[in-house]
């Protein structure tokens, strides 16, 4: 039973998805200390949060049985990815749920700061009316700056184009020149675009590089008429540089929704004249909320009950979405790399993943991936799946590459998996075909076709007579029933490759591995296709 902690206030939408979904059960503990919340993870298998909870290395210290962690939003400041790496942990985020709740929260704030419409509201509830002390600005004609031009910058855009606003942008992962059917004109430079614009929105995520990226110098080089506006990090800007330049009127106003620590005690904001301040209402919409709280679950059901990932923010270069295809090609490398692994008992200095084919070429990399992952995992004391897997091997010295190429040839697609061990190289070869069932093409050059499923046992030996009958009364005398065999022979050695009914026990593969003609014998299991489905 898959068990799922709901952690953070949840919209009854995600609760109802939890309560109806199969093989889960959930349990709803808010408010928990950083103490209590260390113990409560580990035991279970994910966890959905809200901004209210913060995963920190101490709560990831020992993660138990947590697999994966589902934010029912965009931003994941407060979950320490390093830490969820390092133990396994998958995060994963909402990203498009709450980008028009954003969107227009941003021009919400943007429309209250030139219309003056906060002081107007508690001017006339102070019984006064004094209209002309509040003459506002129109949106119509201004030039807005939109800095990030991801899902909610582009929906900023949108609704900035339909108010008769001129839009530019600046985004340094943007090459073209325009982009909306060339509405948006982009700025090669942030402090190229700064004096040209009327208004300036943030759009962008926190990183060494955009942390505090609107400070005094950038905020001398607006119009003293120039407004900033920040629906996306606090962390974005020098808040006492930007409430030093409101104070001496060096721009004419500010319109803020996040702030660097929140709640914002103590911050300079709070004093500066001229501002529109909202307590982080960006995605504080019904609809939003219904739809964070349902691709939460979603998302997070996918990964823990189907081994789907998604909107994965610490899974670097996975698929946004996997179709069925990518996902039969993924399975056919998690079966060659269990074949594999048993040789990986002594070490591994070496990994190379060959695909061929354009069609999954760029699902590559993560074949490789969750290969490595396979592999290692059985092996080592710490968890390995394809969230850690790349730190864990730079960490043990272990080579990893991806090679794609084109060819034809009697199946169009075909993955091999390499590795350098200590006792040599060894390679699997695979495909997946048009039936959807995974074949193994080859096993150190050894050709075959076996589907990989269920008990497998590898037997090298010297290629001489009598051998098959040896080993088929072997597991005739205890008990065991071969499904299937494949028999393949190169030179003076030959590779039979059995697929049993039931696991063979530990007598039987010592009497194989005493045997004369013998050379080696390993063992796998794989899980049978019907439950991999």
């Amino acid at each position: 039973m898959t068990r799922i902690l709901v952690a953070d206030k949840l919209a009854n939408a995600g609760i109802e998805k939890l309560e109806n979904a199969d093989g889960v059960t959930f349990d709803v503990k808010t408010g928990l200390s950083p103490e209590e919340l260390a113990r409560t993870l580990r035991d279970y298998d994910g966890m959905i949060i809200r901004s209210g909870v913060k995963i920190t290395s101490d709560s990831l210290a020992d993660p138990g049985r947590l697999r994966a962690i589902a934010r029912a939003g965009v931003g994941v400041d407060n979950v320490d990815l390093d830490a969820a790496t390092t133990a396994g942990v998958l995060v994963m985020n909402t990203p498009d749920a709450n980008t028009i709740s954003t969107a227009e929260h941003t021009l919400a704030i943007l429309f209250a700061l030139l219309r003056r419409i906060p002081d107007a509201h508690a001017h006339v509830l102070g019984g006064q009316w004094k209209r002309g002390n509040f003459t506002g600005r129109q949106l119509a004609g201004k030039t807005i700056g939109i800095v990030g031009l991801g899902r909610v910058g582009r929906a900023v855009a949108q609704r900035a184009l339909a108010c008769d606003m001129h839009v530019v942008g600046y985004d340094p992962f943007i090459g073209s020149s325009h982009v909306l059917d060339g509405a948006v004109r982009m700025y090669d430079s942030f402090d190229q675009m700064l004096p040209d614009v009327d208004a300036i929105t943030l759009h962008a995520k926190v990183t060494d590089e955009t942390r505090g990226m609107v400070g005094s110098e950038q905020l001398a080089k607006l119009k003293t008429s120039a407004v900033v506006v920040n629906c996306a990090r606090g962390e974005l800007i020098d808040e006492q540089a930007l409430a030093d330049a409101l104070n001496r009127e060096q721009i004419s106003g500010a319109a803020i929704d996040v702030y660097s620590s929140e709640p914002p005690e103590g911050n300079p904001l709070l004093t500066a004249q001229n501002v529109v301040l909202t307590p982080h209402l960006g995605a504080s919409t019904a609809e939003a909320q219904l739809a964070v709280a349902e691709e939460a679950v979603e998302a997070l059901l996918d990964y823990l009950l189907r081994d789907e990932i998604r909107s994965a923010v610490n899974v670097v270069g996975m698929p946004a979405h996997m179709s069925e295809r990518d996902r039969a090609y993924l399975d056919l490398c998690t079966r060659m790399a269990n074949v594999l692994s048993p040789w990986c008992i002594d070490g591994i200095s070496r990994l190379c993943v060959t695909t061929r084919g354009e069609s999954i070429e760029s699902l590559a990399p993560t074949l490789t991936r969750q290969s490595l992952a396979v592999m290692l995992d059985p092996h080592i004391d710490t968890r390995v799946n394809l969230v850690n897997v790349d730190p864990i091997a730079m960490q043990r010295g272990i080579d990893v590459e991806t090679v794609t190429r084109g060819g034809k040839g009697d199946h169009t697609e075909i993955v091999t998996i390499t590795i350098d061990t200590r006792d040599g190289r060894h390679d699997i070869q695979g495909t997946v075909f048009s039936d959807g069932r995974p074949r193994v093409l080859a096993i150190d050059g050894y050709r075959m076709d076996m589907v990989p499923e269920k008990h497998l046992v590898l037997i090298f030996n010297d290629d001489r007579p009598g051998v098959i009958g040896l080993v088929g009364k072997i597991f005739g005398d205890h008990k065991i029933n071969i499904a299937d065999m494949t028999l393949s022979r190169r030179d003076r050695t030959a590779l039979m490759l059995l697929k049993l009914d039931t696991e063979p026990a530990i007598a039987c593969l010592d009497q194989l591995r005493a045997s004369d003609p013998i050379l080696s014998v390993r063992t796998t299991t794989l899980l049978p296709l019907e439950s991999a489905s």
